[in-house]
C-alpha cells in the first residue's frame, strides 16, 4: 500500500525566542516493513544545524529556532509503500542490545496496577497468544478516551486511571512484557485510518521480541498488529526516547502547539 503523508507541527510563542533546541524524530526508514521513495523535512523560522543516527539506528534532525523568532514551524512528509500485515518486523540487528530493552525506565517501571496484570508464558509456543491476552487485558482495563494523561505520564500512573491513549497503552504493554523477561520497546509512527484523512496526532504501538520471529507488533488501542496502515518512525525503551520532537527553550514567552496531519493512501 502507497501512503502519502504530510505532517505539520507549529510552535507559536507569545514574545520573541532567542533560543530552542528541538530532537526532530520524523524520517521513515526503509525496513523489511516499508519503503520509503521521497521524504522531506523543511524548516521555516529555524534551521537543521545538523543529522545523526541515535543509539536506536533513529533519524534525528536537531532543529534550532531562529533567535528573535515567534514561530517554528517543522514539515515532514513524502511517501511510504508498507509491504507488511502480519505485524512481524523480523530479527533486525542493530546496535542495540536487547537486554537494554528488558530494562525499565521511569515512563516504564511497573507497580502494582500493571504487576497485576497477565503475565507471559516463557513457552515460546503459548508466548504469541500471550501477548494478544495481554494486549487485550489492557485495553479491557483502560479503554481508549483521551484527556485523562500528557506526555509525560508514566505508565503505572496511566495504570491507574480509568482510561489512556495509544502511548499510555504501549508503554503499559512494554512494562508488563518486561516483567515476563521479555525485549520489548516503543514505536511511534503514522497510521492510516479508513475514510479519515486529517488527524491530530502521530500513532504509537509496542514491539516484543520472541525467539523465532524477532520484532512482532501490538498496537494495544486498536486491538491489532500493525499491517499496511502503518509507517514506523522510531523506535526506543519508551515514549520519550521515540518521541516525533522533544526539545528545550529559553524564555518565559507562552507557547502554543498546532499540529496538522494528513495520511491517505
Amino acid at each position: 500500500m502507497k501512503l502519502s503523508i504530510s505532517h505539520t507541527t507549529e510552535y507559536a510563542y507569545s514574545a520573541p525566542v532567542d533560543y530552542a533546541l528541538q530532537k526532530v524524530r520524523l524520517r521513515p526508514m526503509t525496513s523489511p516493513v516499508q519503503t520509503v521513495h521521497d521524504w522531506s523535512v523543511e524548516v521555516s523560522g529555524g534551521k537543521v544545524e545538523t543529522s545523526y543516527t541515535d543509539q536506536y539506528g533513529n533519524h534525528v534532525d536537531l532543529v534550532s529556532i531562529t533567535p528573535g523568532a515567534q514561530v517554528l514551524r517543522i514539515h515532514a512528509g513524502g511517501h511510504v509503500t508498507t509491504l507488511n500485515d502480519t505485524g512481524v518486523l523480523g530479527t533486525v540487528n542493530g546496535r542495540t542490545p536487547l537486554w537494554l530493552f528488558r530494562q525499565e525506565t521511569p515512563l516504564t517501571a511497573a507497580g502494582e496496577a500493571i504487576r497485576a496484570l497477565p503475565r507471559v508464558s516463557d513457552n515460546p509456543e503459548t508466548q504469541l497468544a500471550g501477548l494478544h491476552d495481554l494486549s487485550a487485558a489492557i485495553l479491557d482495563a483502560l479503554p481508549y478516551q483521551s484527556g485523562g494523561t500528557a506526555v509525560d505520564t508514566p505508565a503505572e500512573t496511566a495504570m491507574q486511571g480509568d482510561h489512556g491513549v495509544c502511548q499510555d497503552h504501549a508503554q503499559i504493554f512494554i512494562s508488563a512484557a518486561r516483567l515476563s523477561g521479555l525485549p520489548a520497546r516503543y514505536v511511534s509512527g503514522y497510521l492510516m485510518i479508513n475514510d479519515q484523512i486529517a488527524q491530530d496526532a502521530t500513532h504509537a504501538w509496542a514491539e516484543v521480541h520472541l525467539a523465532g520471529l524477532g520484532w512482532v507488533g501490538f498496537d494495544v488501542s486498536n486491538g491489532v498488529s500493525p499491517d499496511r496502515k502503518y509507517v514506523r518512525i522510531a523506535v526506543g525503551r519508551d515514549a520519550r526516547d521515540a518521541a516525533p520532537i522533544e526539545g528545550l527553550r529559553m524564555g518565559s514567552a507562552d507557547e502554543t502547539l498546532m499540529v496538522s496531519l494528513q495520511v491517505q493512501q
